[in-house]
C-alpha cells in the first residue's frame, strides 16, 4: 500500500493549486483525477467556460510558477468595468488608471489555467498524478485515512483534501451536511463577436429578470457572455434561431458594442448556491466547490476557491514545519474558521446584491439606481469596492 502525506481528490484548478503549493516541503502528495486532461490546441476556438481571475488569485498562480505560461497561452487583461441598470440612470464605472493599478484582472479560459497547473504538477517530484482513477471507498482511521480506488489499489494519507466539485463524493462520505438553494436562474454561456471593440472593459447590465455580463477576450471583438436568466427564458434563448438570438442579445445589451453575433454553441446550466456545514473534519479539508458555490454575477467563484487553496497550503505547511499532525481536526479548525467566514460574507453579499437587482418594482429600482450613482461619485467608495473585488482583503498572511 502506497502512503502519502496528502491525497487530493479532484484534479481541477483548485485541487491542483493545493498540490502544487505543498511541493518542496518534504511532503508526498497524490492527486486523484477521473479524466486525463486533453492538451489544448493553440489555434482552438475560445472555450465557453472562463474565469475572471483577480489580483489575489494572480498572486497565488505566480507563487505556483504557472502564471507566465498562462499569460503566454491565452489571457486577456481587463482595464475597465462598467455596470448599469437597464432603462434607468443607475451606473458605475471602474478604470485601472484612476485606481493606480496596471489592470483590474484577467479573463482566462478555465482549460488554460487547468492545463498550466496540470503540467506543473506533472513536473514536480513530490506530486503523483493518478489519472484516470476514481475513489470507491474511504475509511478515516485514528492516524491515517485510507482510500480504495476503482482498480482495487489502496492508498493512505494523513490528510485528504476534497477538491472534487459541487457534488463532492468525499464530502458525502464524511457525512458533512450541506445547505443549498436554487437561485431559480440558469446561466447561458457563449462566445460573442461584437461590431465595436470591447477595449478590454468588462460590462454587466441588470434587467428585471436577468443579469448579462460581457467578459473581454484577447481578440478585441470577442467576448465571453454569462447571461443569468429564469430557466424557461434561458432554454428559449438557447434553442431560438441564431439570427433571432443575435438580435435579442444586442437589444438586451443596449447595443453597447453594436450588433452582436454568436460564434459558438450556446450552453446553459442551473445555478445553485451551496455552503457546507463544516469545511474540515478528522483527516479531511474541503476546498473550492466542494465547500461552497455562489452565483456567478460577480465572477468570484474560482477566486474564492483559490483562496481556500492558499489558506490550506499555508496552514498545512505551518503544521508540518512545527511537527504537528496535519490531519487533526483540532489543527484544521484555523483553516476552517478563516474560509467559512470569507465564504459566508461572499454568499451573503451576492444574495443581497441579487435580491436588490431582481425585479422591476419602482421603489427597488430607484433604490438601486441611487446606490449605483452614489457608489460611482462618493469619494473613497470605489477604491474599497475595487480592493474587495481584487481579493486583496482575503489574502492569507504568507501571500501578502
Amino acid at each position: 500500500m502506497q502512503t502519502y502525506d496528502v491525497i487530493v481528490a479532484g484534479g481541477g484548478m483548485v485541487g491542483l493549486a493545493v498540490a502544487c503549493g505543498l511541493q518542496g516541503n518534504g511532503m508526498k502528495v497524490a492527486v486523484l483525477e477521473r479524466e486525463t486532461p486533453v492538451a489544448l490546441a493553440a489555434d482552438a476556438a475560445p472555450a465557453l467556460r472562463v474565469s475572471a481571475i483577480n489580483a489575489a488569485s494572480e498572486r497565488l498562480l505566480q507563487h505556483l510558477d504557472v502564471w507566465s505560461s498562462i499569460i503566454a497561452s491565452r489571457a486577456s487583461a481587463w482595464h475597465g468595468m462598467e455596470v448599469w441598470d437597464r432603462d434607468s440612470f443607475g451606473h458605475i464605472t471602474f478604470d485601472d488608471a484612476q485606481q493606480e493599478v496596471t489592470h483590474l484582472g484577467h479573463i482566462i479560459e478555465n482549460a488554460v489555467i487547468h492545463q498550466a497547473l496540470w503540467n506543473q504538477a506533472g513536473r514536480l517530484s513530490d506530486i503523483t498524478l493518478m489519472s484516470p482513477v476514481e475513489p470507491q471507498q474511504v475509511a478515516f482511521g485514528d492516524n491515517e485515512a485510507f482510500v480504495t480506488l476503482n482498480d482495487g489499489t489502496m492508498i493512505s494519507a494523513r490528510l485528504l483534501v476534497a477538491a472534487d466539485g459541487a457534488n463532492s463524493w468525499l464530502r458525502n462520505k464524511a457525512d458533512i451536511p450541506l445547505a443549498f438553494w436554487d437561485y431559480e436562474h440558469h446561466a447561458l454561456v457563449a462566445t460573442i463577436r461584437t461590431a465595436q471593440p470591447h477595449d478590454a472593459v468588462a460590462r454587466q447590465v441588470f434587467h428585471g429578470d436577468g443579469i448579462l455580463a460581457f467578459l473581454p477576450l484577447s481578440d478585441p471583438h470577442l467576448s465571453s457572455i454569462v447571461w443569468s436568466l429564469p430557466p424557461q427564458e434561458a432554454n428559449r434563448l438557447q434553442s431560438m434561431p441564431e439570427a433571432v438570438f443575435n438580435q435579442q442579445l444586442s437589444v438586451a445589451f443596449d447595443l453597447r458594442l453594436g450588433l452582436c453575433s454568436v460564434e459558438s454553441e450556446r450552453k446553459t446550466f442551473p445555478l445553485m448556491g451551496r455552503y457546507a456545514r463544516h469545511f474540515a473534519a478528522h483527516r479531511l479539508a474541503l476546498v473550492g466547490d466542494a465547500a461552497h458555490t455562489i452565483h456567478p454575477l460577480a465572477g468570484q467563484g474560482v477566486n474564492l476557491g483559490f483562496m481556500d487553496a492558499a489558506e490550506l497550503i499555508g496552514e498545512v505547511k505551518r503544521l508540518h514545519q512545527q511537527g504537528k499532525d496535519i490531519g487533526q481536526h483540532l489543527y484544521l479548525r484555523r483553516y476552517e474558521r478563516s474560509r467559512k467566514h470569507s465564504a459566508a460574507l461572499m454568499l451573503a453579499g451576492m444574495q443581497g446584491f441579487r435580491e436588490l437587482f431582481n425585479g422591476n418594482h419602482p421603489a427597488k429600482k430607484l433604490l438601486r439606481d441611487m446606490g449605483l450613482r452614489l457608489a460611482d461619485n462618493l469619494p473613497g467608495v470605489k477604491p474599497r469596492l475595487l480592493r474587495q473585488a481584487m481579493g486583496l482583503n482575503d489574502l492569507p498572511q504568507w501571500l501578502r
